[in-house]
């Protein structure tokens, strides 16, 4: 690892991450989709002063962040002014959870909302296949 006790070491912020995180994002989804679909569900999160902790939902997503990372990375450094910066993985396991919204799982959330909606299913009979 390069030294970097030499090198600026200025305070970011979880807003300046974000914001730059969601601008690549938007890069890679009109010039790589398919990174952009394995990395969509990375969050990156300030742990520390000089830590951004990286959650990821898979090994086979992590590989792909893995091309782009290091650039990403090292614009973040020069953007922030802050060369100190290190990072940490960690698997997400919250975000292997996805759910597919079938039409009777959406009405079935409307109705927790709504229950009148259940009296107009009994009486309209929908197709909710």
């Amino acid at each position: 690892m390069a030294r970097t006790e030499n090198l600026p070491q200025h305070h970011f912020t979880e807003t300046d991450l974000q914001m730059e995180w969601n601008l690549l994002l938007k890069q890679l989804q009109s010039k790589d989709v398919f990174v952009y679909n394995a990395i969509k569900a990375f969050k990156l999160v300030k742990a520390d002063e000089n830590v951004i902790r990286v959650l990821y939902p898979s090994d086979s997503a992590k590989v792909e962040f893995d091309k782009i990372s290091g650039d990403f990375f090292n614009h973040f450094r020069r953007k922030v002014h802050n060369h100190a910066i290190e990072i940490e993985y960690k698997k997400d396991h919250e975000n292997l959870k996805i759910e597919i919204m079938t039409k009777k799982k959406v009405f079935e959330k409307l109705v927790e909302k709504n229950p009148l909606l259940k009296d107009l299913d009994d009486l309209m009979k929908f197709d909710l296949t």
